[in-house]
Order: structure tokens, then C-alpha cells, then sequence
């Protein structure tokens, strides 16, 4: 009986695999007909959704469902060479696309190396639905506005769950920063214009462990204050908005839904895509901002820390 079971599976797994065919550098595909006529064009503006899994765990290395789809103009003189771009011009709006990329294969094109998540021997699974074309790239800008807007939205939801869930009350800025005001402090607000001297503790919702801090404790440590000039487009827009609240002595906490911090891109390797976070802020100054200095690089020392605008 055993050895049924087994020639059975065998013989599906085999019908499965022979349901896949090569694109000219080997991508194993299937597409799934929808109920589109015409097949894309060079040209076209596209929108859809991808999503990358590691075949031997079954998880996601990166997937756009359920968040912002992706959105480009088809450039039939640079189709990407094994990957899925390969099969546009054969498919068509409401097609689905299956792939398999071989691991092996993507390290001798030098597109990947052999490391912790990507081991020899090993395949990637991806799909692809191929959900609307437009009819020129205003349209197209206009749908990716409305699908992040809907994402902003979503990600304010899961926030004010968090808020009720903590007990914390918050209040609600212009674009949707949710602050939790401990202590407004006093003096002028940290407006535009001025410089917000800031102690900070940033963390994911949920997490014990601070992925930044110049705090321990909620003390200050040996690194320095952050100076934040409030609205130079310096900071993540959601600092940039809820510091606005306090002044100087103000204590509180900032929820910053992914749009107004690092978005679809994340901050690798800290801050994965689509991350609300949740910061612990001190402002112990508020100044008015020195005149502007001439051009010149941006100070190395502040580079790449977390909570600055990338």
C-alpha cells in the first residue's frame, strides 16, 4: 500500500513539473490564462503583484500582496534574462504566472551568493498577477497615490489596535503619526524653523529589544542628543510631524505607521519593508535653527542611523 502511495505521488509530481516550460535562459514558468484579450506591449504601464518564496521552508523572501502592488512601464529592448519579465509580452491583464529560479543558477549569473538564506542546490518559487494596465503613466502615478493612501490607511488601523491593546491614548497628527504625550514640556513648540534636541528609543510594535537607542534605561548614554531641524526633510516624516507636539522637557511616544517612516524600501539591514515603529522620545532642547551653511557633505558620523530619512 506504502509503495502505491508513493508511485502515486510520484506520478503527480511529475505531471506538476511537466506543466512548466523554459523561457530562452531556462526560468522554469507556467501562466495561468485570465480572462484578458491582448497581450502586453512595449509601452504599457503595468501594475501587479510578486511575491518570492524559498521553496525548501516555504517562506516569503519578499511579496507585495496585501500591500503597495508594483507598478512599471514594459521595455521590451531591456527584459530582465531569468526572471519573470521574460514572460510579459506573452501574458496579459488577469493572467497569473508561475516561476522557479534555481539558486544554483542565479549564483553563476552573479545575481545572488551562497549564505545563510540561499543555499546550493536550493530553489526560489515566484508569482505573478498581472493586475491592470493603464493608459499612460499619469494614470498609473495616479492609481500607485490611492494604493498607498489605502496602505497608510491600513497601517494607522493596525496602530490604534496596538494603542487600545497597550492602553496607551494617543493623539492624531495631520498624516496620521499617532503620540502618546507624556509631558508636552514647555516653551515654544518644535516647529518649523527650530532644532529639537532628542533622546529616543526606537522599536518594532511588540518587541522588547530597541533596534536603536541613545538612551539606556531611559537615561542618556554616551551618545550624543540627536538634533533634528523640524521641517528640513531631515528626518522620517513621522518624527518630522510628531515632534512638532512638545517642547522643550516634552516626553512622550511617537507610532509611526511604515509610510511615514521607511515604506515599501525598509532600512536593510535594521528595518524590514513595511515596519510600523514605535519610538520612546525625550526632547531636552528645543532652539531656533543657525542660518543655513554653505553646501557641503552630509556629516559621515550621521549616516545610516535609523531614524534619518534615507
Amino acid at each position: 500500500m506504502k509503495n502505491t502511495v508513493k508511485l502515486l505521488l510520484a506520478i503527480v509530481l511529475f505531471a506538476s513539473c511537466n506543466q512548466y516550460e523554459k523561457t530562452p535562459t531556462g526560468l522554469a514558468y507556467k501562466i495561468t490564462k485570465g480572462n484578458g484579450k491582448d497581450k502586453l506591449k512595449n509601452g504599457d504601464a503595468i501594475k501587479l503583484n510578486i511575491e518570492y518564496k524559498l521553496a525548501a521552508k516555504d517562506s516569503i523572501l519578499s511579496s507585495s500582496y496585501g500591500h503597495i502592488p508594483v507598478y512599471f512601464v514594459l521595455d521590451t529592448a531591456h527584459l530582465g534574462k531569468y526572471n519573470f519579465t521574460e514572460l510579459l509580452t506573452s501574458s496579459a491583464v488577469g493572467d497569473k504566472i508561475e516561476f522557479r529560479l534555481s539558486v544554483d543558477t542565479l549564483k553563476r549569473m552573479g545575481m545572488i551568493d551562497y549564505n545563510a538564506i540561499f543555499h546550493k542546490g536550493e530553489f526560489i518559487n515566484g508569482k505573478v498577477d498581472i493586475l491592470k494596465s493603464f493608459k499612460g503613466q499619469p494614470e498609473m502615478m495616479e492609481d500607485y497615490t490611492k494604493e498607498s493612501v489605502d496602505q497608510k490607511n491600513r497601517e494607522i488601523t493596525e496602530l490604534k489596535a496596538y494603542a487600545t491593546k497597550k492602553g496607551i491614548k494617543t493623539v492624531s497628527t495631520k498624516e496620521g503619526v499617532l503620540v502618546e504625550i507624556q509631558n508636552e514640556g514647555t516653551g515654544p513648540k518644535a516647529d518649523s524653523g527650530m532644532v529639537a534636541v532628542v533622546l529616543y528609543r526606537g522599536a518594532f510594535p511588540d518587541a522588547k529589544a530597541a533596534f536603536d537607542s541613545n538612551m539606556l534605561n531611559g537615561k542618556p548614554t554616551s551618545a550624543m542628543p540627536f538634533k533634528v531641524p523640524i521641517g528640513m526633510n531631515a528626518v522620517i516624516k513621522g518624527w518630522d510631524e510628531g515632534l512638532r507636539l512638545f517642547g522643550k522637557g516634552g516626553k512622550g511616544r511617537l507610532l509611526v505607521p511604515s509610510m511615514l517612516g521607511y515604506g515599501p524600501q525598509g532600512s536593510a539591514p535594521v528595518i524590514p519593508p513595511y515596519a510600523n515603529l514605535v519610538f520612546d522620545v525625550e526632547i531636552t532642547d528645543v532652539t531656533v535653527a543657525p542660518p543655513p551653511a554653505p553646501a557641503q557633505s552630509q556629516n559621515p558620523a550621521l549616516q545610516g542611523t535609523p531614524h534619518q530619512k534615507q
